[in-house]
C-alpha cells in the first residue's frame, strides 16, 4: 500500500515538500506534517489497543505523525446534516489540544469510568476506539481497533452545543465516517474553489497561507507550491455537470453542497435553476436548518426569496434570526408562508435598519396579540441593554464585536428613535 498512489510528484519533489511541512496521502495534503512516527511508539499505542492497528494507519503513521488538513466534511448525525472539522492529526508532543498521549489517556479514563459503573461490562483495560484526529475538543475521528465486523471503521464524534445555539446539535453525536481510513479521506472534499471563493472565510484558506508562507519565506518554488494547489483542488466536488445534465437531484448529497452554494452566493437565479433541476429544498441543509433558515441566518435574501417562491419549507422561527437590512416584500413571503411575527423579531428589524418591515411585523402579530406595545417595548429594552454592554466593552477594549462601534451605535440608535 502506498501513501501516494499516482500522485505527479517525484521522489525527489515528495522530499522538498516534506523538508517544507507538506505530506500527500491517500490524495489529500497533510501541510505543518510532523515526522514519522517511531516504530516503538507505534508498538506503544497498539499495545494498548483490543485489536491490530489498521494498515493504513500505519502507513499513515510511518508517513507522518500528525499534521494540519483543510477540506471540508459532511455526514449526517442526529437526525441533521452536519459539518465535522478534521484539521488535526493527533500526535505526540503537541502542547496544545492535539497529543495523541493526552487523548487515549483520556479514552483509558473514560472507559475505566464507564466499566465502575453498577452493571457495566468488565473492562480488559484496552482501547475499542483509538482517537487519530478531529479540531481542539469539540469534534473527533476515531479508528475502530476492536476485532469484529466493524473493526478498521472510521468513526466521527461531535460535542452538542447547549440550546441557545440554534439549529446546532444540543447532545453529543457519532456516526460512522468510513469503512476504512482511506475511504475516510478520501471523503474530505472541497465544496468550492479556493482560488475562487463564495465568501471572505473559505476553506484552503489555512494551507494557501501555509504554501504562500514557504514559498515567500522558506524558499519553496513557485512552480512547486502551484502543483500542490492544483493537486489539492481535486477535491473539489462538481455538481455544476450533473445540475447541466440534469441528474443533480439523484445525488442528494451533492444537491446539498449546490444548494449552500447557491445560498453563499446568494444567488436566486441559481436557486431557480435547482428547484427546476428537482433538487429538494426542504430537510437539514446544515445542522438541523433547512434552507430558508441558512439563507436567513447569512443574510442571502435574495436566495431566500426564491427558495419561498420555489416552494422550500419555511420554519416559524424564520423571521428571529434577522441580522441585516431586509425588505418588506420578503418578510411578507415569509409570513404568508408561515413565519410566525413576533416581538424579537420586530426590534431585529428596527435594529437593522429596516422599519417598513418592522412595521410589516408588527401589524401581523397586532392581528393576533393584545400586547404588542408592552410586548415591543421589552424586547426593545432587552436588545438595547445587549449591545449597549457590548458597545462599552469594546470601546474599553475588553473584547471586539463584529459589528465594531460604529456598526453597534447605528444599531443603538435605531432602536432608540424608532415609534411604532
Amino acid at each position: 500500500m502506498s501513501a501516494h498512489p499516482h500522485e505527479p510528484f517525484g521522489e525527489a519533489e515528495l522530499e522538498i515538500l516534506r523538508r517544507h511541512g507538506i505530506v500527500l496521502f491517500a490524495r489529500r495534503v497533510i501541510f505543518d506534517a510532523r515526522a514519522p512516527m517511531p516504530p516503538a511508539r507505534i508498538a506503544a499505542v497498539e499495545a494498548a489497543c483490543a485489536g491490530p492497528l489498521p494498515q493504513e494507519l500505519l502507513v499513515l503513521w510511518r508517513t507522518t505523525a500528525g499534521g494540519r488538513m483543510d477540506y471540508d466534511l459532511h455526514l449526517p448525525m442526529n437526525g441533521n446534516q452536519e459539518s465535522l472539522d478534521w484539521t488535526e492529526l493527533f500526535h505526540d508532543g503537541s502542547d496544545g489540544e492535539q497529543d495523541l498521549q493526552a487523548w487515549i489517556a483520556h479514552e483509558v479514563e473514560g472507559a475505566r469510568a464507564a466499566a465502575a459503573e453498577p452493571g457495566a461490562e468488565p473492562w480488559d483495560g484496552r482501547l475499542t476506539l483509538l482517537p487519530i484526529g478531529g479540531a481542539e475538543s469539540h469534534d473527533r475521528v476515531y479508528v475502530v481497533v476492536e476485532p469484529g465486523a466493524d473493526e478498521g471503521h472510521v468513526l466521527a464524534w461531535k460535542q452538542g452545543l447547549p440550546p441557545a445555539f440554534p439549529h446546532e446539535m444540543h447532545e453529543d453525536g457519532m456516526s460512522t465516517l468510513a469503512p476504512d481510513l482511506l475511504a475516510a479521506f478520501e471523503a474530505l472534499q472541497l465544496d468550492e474553489d479556493p482560488l475562487a471563493p463564495a465568501g471572505d472565510y473559505f476553506t484552503g484558506q489555512s494551507l494557501l497561507a501555509w504554501l504562500d508562507d514557504r514559498h515567500q519565506a522558506h524558499g519553496l518554488a513557485i512552480e512547486l507550491v502551484d502543483r500542490v494547489v492544483d493537486f489539492y483542488r481535486q477535491a473539489m466536488v462538481d455538481w455544476r455537470t450533473p445540475l447541466a445534465e440534469g441528474t443533480l437531484a439523484q445525488d442528494a448529497a451533492l444537491a446539498r453542497v449546490a444548494l449552500r452554494h447557491a445560498i453563499a452566493a446568494d444567488d436566486a437565479e441559481l436557486v431557480g435553476r435547482l428547484a427546476a433541476a428537482g433538487v429538494p429544498l426542504d430537510g437539514p441543509l446544515h445542522g438541523s436548518a433547512i434552507g430558508t433558515d441558512l439563507a436567513m441566518s447569512q443574510g442571502a435574501h435574495a436566495a431566500a426569496a426564491a427558495l419561498v417562491r420555489a416552494g422550500a419549507a419555511v420554519e416559524p422561527d424564520a423571521l428571529e434570526v434577522i441580522d441585516t437590512e431586509i425588505s418588506p416584500e420578503l418578510v411578507g413571503l415569509l409570513l404568508a408562508r408561515g413565519a410566525e411575527p413576533s416581538p424579537l423579531a420586530i426590534a431585529e428589524c428596527v435594529a437593522c435598519g429596516a422599519p417598513d418591515a418592522a412595521r410589516l411585523i408588527a401589524a401581523a402579530y397586532a392581528r393576533n396579540h393584545e400586547d404588542l406595545p408592552a410586548a415591543f417595548e421589552a424586547a426593545r429594552r432587552t436588545m438595547l441593554a445587549e449591545l449597549e454592554a457590548s458597545l462599552e466593552a469594546v470601546q474599553s477594549g475588553e473584547r471586539s464585536h463584529y459589528l465594531g462601534l460604529a456598526g453597534l451605535t447605528r444599531r443603538i440608535d435605531h432602536l432608540l428613535g424608532f415609534r411604532l
